[in-house]
Protein backbone atom coordinates (compact mmCIF):
# COMPACT_ATOMS: atom_id res chain seq x y z
CA UNK A 1 0.00 0.00 0.00
CA UNK A 2 1.26 3.50 -0.86
CA UNK A 3 2.19 6.11 1.73
CA UNK A 4 -0.81 8.00 3.08
CA UNK A 5 -2.04 10.86 0.92
CA UNK A 6 -1.79 14.30 2.54
CA UNK A 7 -4.99 16.00 1.41
CA UNK A 8 -3.87 19.37 2.77
CA UNK A 9 -0.88 19.32 0.44
CA UNK A 10 -2.91 18.76 -2.73
CA UNK A 11 -3.19 21.58 -5.21
CA UNK A 12 -6.42 22.46 -7.02
CA UNK A 13 -5.70 20.22 -10.02
CA UNK A 14 -4.85 17.24 -7.80
CA UNK A 15 -8.11 17.64 -5.88
CA UNK A 16 -10.06 17.95 -9.12
CA UNK A 17 -8.50 14.72 -10.41
CA UNK A 18 -9.41 12.85 -7.23
CA UNK A 19 -12.93 14.29 -7.31
CA UNK A 20 -13.31 13.15 -10.92
CA UNK A 21 -12.29 9.59 -10.04
CA UNK A 22 -14.67 9.38 -7.08
CA UNK A 23 -17.61 10.74 -9.07
CA UNK A 24 -16.96 8.48 -12.06
CA UNK A 25 -16.96 5.43 -9.79
CA UNK A 26 -19.99 6.57 -7.79
CA UNK A 27 -22.02 7.46 -10.88
CA UNK A 28 -21.15 4.13 -12.47
CA UNK A 29 -22.27 2.27 -9.36
CA UNK A 30 -25.50 4.22 -9.16
CA UNK A 31 -26.41 3.75 -12.82
CA UNK A 32 -25.46 0.07 -12.68
CA UNK A 33 -27.93 -0.26 -9.81
CA UNK A 34 -30.58 1.37 -12.01
CA UNK A 35 -29.89 -1.11 -14.82
CA UNK A 36 -30.13 -4.06 -12.43
CA UNK A 37 -33.38 -2.68 -11.01
CA UNK A 38 -34.91 -2.71 -14.50
CA UNK A 39 -34.83 -6.51 -14.28
CA UNK A 40 -36.28 -7.16 -10.83
CA UNK A 41 -39.37 -8.25 -12.77
CA UNK A 42 -38.64 -9.90 -16.08
CA UNK A 43 -35.51 -11.81 -15.08
CA UNK A 44 -35.45 -15.45 -16.22
CA UNK A 45 -36.56 -16.73 -12.82
CA UNK A 46 -37.85 -15.49 -9.47
CA UNK A 47 -34.50 -16.37 -7.90
CA UNK A 48 -32.62 -14.37 -10.51
CA UNK A 49 -34.90 -11.38 -9.94
CA UNK A 50 -34.13 -11.58 -6.22
CA UNK A 51 -30.43 -11.69 -7.05
CA UNK A 52 -30.83 -8.60 -9.25
CA UNK A 53 -32.55 -6.84 -6.35
CA UNK A 54 -29.66 -7.71 -4.05
CA UNK A 55 -27.10 -6.46 -6.55
CA UNK A 56 -29.06 -3.26 -7.07
CA UNK A 57 -29.01 -2.57 -3.33
CA UNK A 58 -25.28 -3.30 -3.18
CA UNK A 59 -24.51 -0.89 -6.02
CA UNK A 60 -26.57 1.91 -4.52
CA UNK A 61 -24.93 1.40 -1.15
CA UNK A 62 -21.50 1.49 -2.76
CA UNK A 63 -22.41 4.67 -4.64
CA UNK A 64 -23.44 6.43 -1.43
CA UNK A 65 -20.18 5.46 0.25
CA UNK A 66 -18.23 6.78 -2.71
CA UNK A 67 -20.13 10.07 -2.90
CA UNK A 68 -19.52 10.51 0.84
CA UNK A 69 -15.76 10.48 0.16
CA UNK A 70 -16.19 13.92 -1.41
CA UNK A 71 -16.47 15.32 2.11
CA UNK A 72 -12.72 14.72 2.44
CA UNK A 73 -12.30 17.25 -0.39
CA UNK A 74 -14.62 19.75 1.33
CA UNK A 75 -17.44 18.97 -1.09
CA UNK A 76 -21.06 18.40 -0.09
CA UNK A 77 -22.14 15.05 -1.62
CA UNK A 78 -25.80 16.07 -1.70
CA UNK A 79 -25.77 18.14 -4.90
CA UNK A 80 -23.73 15.47 -6.69
CA UNK A 81 -26.32 12.84 -5.81
CA UNK A 82 -29.50 14.87 -6.35
CA UNK A 83 -29.02 17.94 -8.48
CA UNK A 84 -26.82 17.25 -11.52
CA UNK A 85 -28.34 16.96 -15.00
CA UNK A 86 -27.71 13.90 -17.13
CA UNK A 87 -25.10 15.79 -19.15
CA UNK A 88 -22.84 15.96 -16.08
CA UNK A 89 -22.97 12.27 -15.15
CA UNK A 90 -19.66 10.43 -15.38
CA UNK A 91 -20.95 6.84 -15.43
CA UNK A 92 -19.43 4.63 -18.06
CA UNK A 93 -21.00 4.76 -21.52
CA UNK A 94 -22.17 1.14 -21.33
CA UNK A 95 -24.88 2.26 -18.88
CA UNK A 96 -26.28 5.13 -20.91
CA UNK A 97 -29.22 3.09 -22.19
CA UNK A 98 -31.39 0.38 -20.67
CA UNK A 99 -30.22 -3.18 -21.29
CA UNK A 100 -32.50 -4.49 -24.08
CA UNK A 101 -32.44 -8.15 -23.02
CA UNK A 102 -31.20 -10.50 -20.32
CA UNK A 103 -28.02 -11.30 -22.26
CA UNK A 104 -27.13 -7.61 -22.15
CA UNK A 105 -27.69 -7.58 -18.38
CA UNK A 106 -25.32 -10.54 -18.05
CA UNK A 107 -22.74 -8.64 -20.09
CA UNK A 108 -23.12 -5.70 -17.70
CA UNK A 109 -22.58 -8.01 -14.72
CA UNK A 110 -19.35 -9.35 -16.15
CA UNK A 111 -17.95 -6.35 -18.00
CA UNK A 112 -19.15 -3.19 -16.24
CA UNK A 113 -18.98 -4.70 -12.77
CA UNK A 114 -15.60 -6.15 -13.77
CA UNK A 115 -14.30 -2.79 -14.96
CA UNK A 116 -15.47 -1.00 -11.81
CA UNK A 117 -13.93 -3.72 -9.65
CA UNK A 118 -10.58 -3.41 -11.43
CA UNK A 119 -10.46 0.33 -10.80
CA UNK A 120 -11.75 0.01 -7.23
CA UNK A 121 -9.15 -2.63 -6.42
CA UNK A 122 -6.44 -0.26 -7.58
CA UNK A 123 -8.05 2.57 -5.59
CA UNK A 124 -8.23 0.44 -2.43
CA UNK A 125 -4.52 -0.31 -2.62
CA UNK A 126 -3.53 3.32 -3.11
CA UNK A 127 -2.76 6.26 -0.84
CA UNK A 128 -6.26 7.64 -0.17
CA UNK A 129 -7.30 6.53 3.31
CA UNK A 130 -11.05 6.59 2.60
CA UNK A 131 -10.55 4.12 -0.22
CA UNK A 132 -8.33 1.94 1.99
CA UNK A 133 -11.02 1.70 4.67
CA UNK A 134 -14.24 1.61 2.64
CA UNK A 135 -13.56 -0.08 -0.67
CA UNK A 136 -12.48 -3.55 0.58
CA UNK A 137 -16.00 -4.19 1.93
CA UNK A 138 -17.44 -3.21 -1.46
CA UNK A 139 -15.08 -5.62 -3.18
CA UNK A 140 -16.09 -8.42 -0.81
CA UNK A 141 -19.75 -7.82 -1.69
CA UNK A 142 -18.85 -7.80 -5.39
CA UNK A 143 -17.74 -11.42 -5.18
CA UNK A 144 -21.39 -12.51 -5.40
CA UNK A 145 -21.91 -10.34 -8.49
CA UNK A 146 -18.80 -11.83 -10.08
CA UNK A 147 -19.85 -15.43 -9.47
CA UNK A 148 -23.43 -14.89 -10.62
CA UNK A 149 -22.36 -13.01 -13.73
CA UNK A 150 -19.79 -15.63 -14.67
CA UNK A 151 -22.29 -18.46 -14.20
CA UNK A 152 -24.87 -16.79 -16.43
CA UNK A 153 -22.27 -15.80 -19.00
CA UNK A 154 -21.12 -19.42 -19.34
CA UNK A 155 -24.72 -20.61 -19.51
CA UNK A 156 -25.62 -18.25 -22.36
CA UNK A 157 -22.32 -18.80 -24.16
CA UNK A 158 -22.99 -22.53 -24.16
CA UNK A 159 -26.51 -22.08 -25.53
CA UNK A 160 -27.30 -22.42 -29.20
CA UNK A 161 -28.90 -19.75 -31.31
CA UNK A 162 -30.22 -16.38 -30.16
CA UNK A 163 -28.99 -16.36 -26.56
CA UNK A 164 -25.35 -16.77 -27.55
CA UNK A 165 -25.71 -14.25 -30.39
CA UNK A 166 -27.23 -11.63 -28.07
CA UNK A 167 -24.45 -12.16 -25.52
CA UNK A 168 -21.76 -11.87 -28.19
CA UNK A 169 -23.32 -8.70 -29.57
CA UNK A 170 -23.64 -7.10 -26.12
CA UNK A 171 -20.04 -7.94 -25.28
CA UNK A 172 -18.77 -6.54 -28.57
CA UNK A 173 -20.85 -3.40 -28.15
CA UNK A 174 -19.83 -2.36 -24.64
CA UNK A 175 -16.27 -3.66 -24.26
CA UNK A 176 -14.38 -1.01 -26.31
CA UNK A 177 -15.70 1.96 -24.32
CA UNK A 178 -15.03 0.13 -21.04
CA UNK A 179 -11.40 -0.37 -22.05
CA UNK A 180 -11.21 3.38 -22.61
CA UNK A 181 -12.86 4.07 -19.24
CA UNK A 182 -10.46 1.81 -17.36
CA UNK A 183 -7.29 2.65 -19.23
CA UNK A 184 -7.25 6.26 -20.42
CA UNK A 185 -4.01 7.95 -19.38
CA UNK A 186 -4.75 11.68 -19.43
CA UNK A 187 -3.39 14.49 -17.25
CA UNK A 188 -5.78 13.87 -14.36
CA UNK A 189 -4.97 10.16 -14.36
CA UNK A 190 -1.26 10.96 -14.39
CA UNK A 191 -1.68 13.13 -11.31
CA UNK A 192 -3.43 10.35 -9.42
CA UNK A 193 -0.77 7.83 -10.41
CA UNK A 194 1.98 10.21 -9.27
CA UNK A 195 0.18 10.67 -5.94
CA UNK A 196 -0.11 6.91 -5.46
CA UNK A 197 -3.93 7.08 -5.45
CA UNK A 198 -4.24 4.46 -8.20
CA UNK A 199 -1.88 2.33 -10.23
CA UNK A 200 -1.04 3.23 -13.81
CA UNK A 201 -3.48 2.76 -16.66
CA UNK A 202 -1.81 -0.32 -18.12
CA UNK A 203 -1.87 -2.10 -14.76
CA UNK A 204 -5.59 -1.36 -14.40
CA UNK A 205 -6.25 -2.66 -17.90
CA UNK A 206 -4.33 -5.82 -17.09
CA UNK A 207 -6.53 -6.34 -14.01
CA UNK A 208 -9.67 -5.87 -16.06
CA UNK A 209 -8.59 -8.07 -18.95
CA UNK A 210 -7.38 -10.83 -16.61
CA UNK A 211 -10.79 -10.88 -14.91
CA UNK A 212 -12.82 -11.32 -18.10
CA UNK A 213 -10.46 -12.98 -20.62
CA UNK A 214 -11.62 -16.57 -20.12
CA UNK A 215 -15.29 -15.59 -20.26
CA UNK A 216 -15.18 -13.44 -23.40
CA UNK A 217 -13.22 -16.22 -25.11
CA UNK A 218 -16.33 -18.40 -24.75
CA UNK A 219 -18.06 -16.20 -27.34
CA UNK A 220 -15.00 -15.91 -29.55
CA UNK A 221 -13.84 -12.48 -28.34
CA UNK A 222 -10.14 -12.06 -27.54
CA UNK A 223 -10.10 -9.22 -25.04
CA UNK A 224 -6.43 -8.56 -25.77
CA UNK A 225 -7.27 -7.86 -29.41
CA UNK A 226 -10.13 -5.42 -28.72
CA UNK A 227 -9.15 -1.78 -29.20
CA UNK A 228 -10.41 0.91 -26.79
CA UNK A 229 -12.89 3.26 -28.45
CA UNK A 230 -14.88 6.41 -27.77
CA UNK A 231 -14.11 10.11 -27.68
CA UNK A 232 -12.72 10.94 -24.23
CA UNK A 233 -14.26 13.68 -22.10
CA UNK A 234 -11.46 14.68 -19.73
CA UNK A 235 -13.76 16.86 -17.62
CA UNK A 236 -16.00 13.97 -16.56
CA UNK A 237 -13.57 11.09 -17.02
CA UNK A 238 -15.67 9.06 -19.44
CA UNK A 239 -16.32 8.82 -23.16
CA UNK A 240 -18.68 11.35 -24.71
CA UNK A 241 -22.44 11.25 -24.34
CA UNK A 242 -24.50 10.82 -21.19
CA UNK A 243 -27.11 8.56 -19.62
CA UNK A 244 -30.73 8.71 -20.66
CA UNK A 245 -32.60 11.45 -18.78
CA UNK A 246 -35.18 9.00 -17.43
CA UNK A 247 -32.46 6.94 -15.73
CA UNK A 248 -30.88 10.04 -14.18
CA UNK A 249 -34.26 11.20 -12.87
CA UNK A 250 -34.50 7.88 -11.07
CA UNK A 251 -30.91 8.11 -9.86
CA UNK A 252 -31.55 11.57 -8.43
CA UNK A 253 -34.73 10.35 -6.75
CA UNK A 254 -36.81 13.11 -8.32
CA UNK A 255 -40.15 11.47 -7.59
CA UNK A 256 -39.31 11.02 -3.93
CA UNK A 257 -37.59 14.36 -3.36
CA UNK A 258 -40.12 15.54 -0.79
CA UNK A 259 -39.50 12.39 1.23
CA UNK A 260 -35.69 12.63 1.55
CA UNK A 261 -34.54 11.96 5.11
CA UNK A 262 -30.90 12.14 6.16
Amino acid sequence: MADQLDLEALDTADKAALERLIIALADTKRLLGIRYSDWLIGAPSIETGIAASSMCQDEWGHARLLYAMLKQLDKDPGPFERERPASEYASTTALDEEAPDWAAVVALMVLVDGAATAVLTSFAEGSFDQANSRVPKMLAEEEFHTSLGAAWYRRLADADGEARTLLTDATSRILPSLLTWVGTDDEANGRLVALGVIEDAEARLDRFRDGIRDLTALVGIDVDAVEPAGEWDSTRGRTSGHPAEEAVERARGDRNRALFVE
